[in-house]
């Protein structure tokens, strides 16, 4: 409200700074109801409410934004710092600090930023989903013979890859399916030219071409090319662009080279290496055989020479046979000899184990043990007589019977207490007094304090 001082005569209006502040703020939100504006975001925060807090920025002047939950819930990209956006909002003011701001109803990426914002965003989500696993790459085969090539028919990246297979292995069997490689027509293209490789089995899928910018490249930066990419089952080879060019493609594919050539390479054998590999094993193959025919050879030879006649085997089972026979008669002679050392054994625990035996060692151990009993009954008796002596000395020692026969007394009050001073006693008090034959009763006549004890 208003404040006005009683002594102010003029028709001046002086305002609070709320009122100020809240005038201000319904002017700007009139005149501003709606705005887009373009900038860079700065000073990014998220507290625990969800509401946003940033600053909008150009090279020459920044204004603060505020977002509220209920509107950043809708908002696909992910903000941060540094990233270019375009919002839509009122122009207001924050009364509590007098901060000019822009209240944001949406919040959008803008230029090469929203590609590069929808390139992260479907890289973390895809990743997320496991299509980037290496567990599920494909390994490429040694020597294909069918290779599917999926590119522009007339840009160069066809040419690049068909030279390399002429010169490296021309045995190869190419099929070219066509397909616009950027432009809106690229991702149908893409995705009929994939499902036309696959109907054709080849043993590798190639998908390539050249350089570009972002927005070149971004038929094969869509999430439809990329799984339809990720779902083919035969080995995939990613050649797409120079070597700083990286797509999603690259990612789902089973193997990324740097370039359509590298692409190339990678695919098939150097036919040179190849000759010179089954010249090589063609060699090796002919030593092993010389060597293994020589091997069977000596063995037939070994084999031959071990064959036993049959006389021979017959006179070798009739000697196995009279070991065994031996065997047996003496295994049976030392079985009956321990039987008999056993048997004899047990005779002499069982004479050991009779009553008469119990009895002589029972007679034996009563002796023993009514001799420990005697030897113990009188170290017992001797023991406990010399503790006694022990307590009567000491008993002695500190009674006051010695004590009062050497002519000392004890005092005791009307209450039986111990008189050990004369301020217990009072003139008329009765006292007993112990000696060492008897007591007596004593009433207090006189106090004498300090009085000295003498002979």
């Amino acid at each position: 409200m208003a404040l006005i001082p009683k002594d102010n005569t003029d028709d001046k209006r002086i305002m609070s700074v709320s009122d100020l502040n809240r005038d201000a703020r319904i002017t700007i939100e009139q005149r501003f109801n709606q705005v887009w504006v373009m900038g860079e975001m700065s000073n990014f925060a998220r507290p625990r409410s969800g509401h946003w807090y940033f600053s909008l920025k150009d090279d020459k002047a920044q204004v603060r934004c505020a977002m509220f939950a209920n509107r950043n819930r809708a908002v696909r990209l992910q903000p941060g710092d540094g990233q270019l956006v375009i919002i839509r909002g009122r122009v207001s003011l924050y009364e509590g600090r007098g901060e000019f701001q822009i209240i944001v109803d949406h919040l959008e990426a803008a230029g090469e930023g929203a590609l590069r914002q929808a390139f992260d965003q479907l890289k973390i989500k895809l990743a997320a989903q496991g299509l980037f696993a290496s567990e599920h790459k494909k390994p490429l085969p040694s020597i294909p013979n069918h290779v599917v090539v999926i590119t522009s028919p007339t840009g160069a990246a066809i040419k690049d890859v068909l030279a390399v297979w002429r010169r490296r292995f021309p045995a190869l069997r190419v099929t070219v399916v066509p397909s616009q490689v950027q432009g809106d027509a690229a991702e149908a293209q893409l995705l009929s030219a994939i499902k036309k490789a696959n109907a054709l089995s080849p043993d590798v899928l190639l998908i390539t071409r050249g350089g570009g910018s972002l927005e070149d490249l971004w038929s094969f930066n869509l999430e439809s090319v990329a799984r339809a990419v990720a779902a083919c089952p035969m080995p995939t080879v990613s050649g797409i662009g120079h070597e700083i060019d990286v797509t999603i493609c690259d990612f789902v594919a089973d193997v990324r080279a740097p370039t359509p050539s590298a692409a190339a390479e990678l695919i098939v054998p150097n036919r040179d290496d190849l000759l010179r590999s089954l010249a090589y094993q063609r060699r090796q193959l002919e030593v092993l055989w010389r060597r293994y025919h020589e091997f069977l050879a000596l063995r037939v030879a070994n084999l031959y020479l071990q064959l036993p006649s049959p006389q021979n085997v017959v006179e070798r089972a009739s000697q196995r046979v009279d070991d065994a026979a031996q065997r047996l008669a003496q295994q049976l002679t030392s079985r009956l000899y321990y039987q008999k050392i056993r048997t004899d054994a047990l005779k002499r625990q069982l004479q050991a184990s009779g009553p008469r035996q119990q009895l002589k060692t029972a007679r034996a151990n009563v002796g023993t043990l009514q001799a420990r009993l005697a030897f113990s009954t009188t170290t017992h008796l001797e023991t406990q007589r010399q503790r006694l002596s022990g307590l009567t000395r000491m008993l002695h020692s500190v009674s006051p019977l010695p004590t009062m026969a050497r002519g000392f007394a004890v005092v005791k009050d009307s209450h039986n207490r111990v008189t050990t001073s004369v301020t217990q006693l009072q003139p008329g008090d009765q006292t007993v007094t112990y000696l060492s034959d008897g007591s007596l009763l004593s009433e207090v006549k006189e106090i004498h304090r300090d009085a000295s004890i003498t002979d």
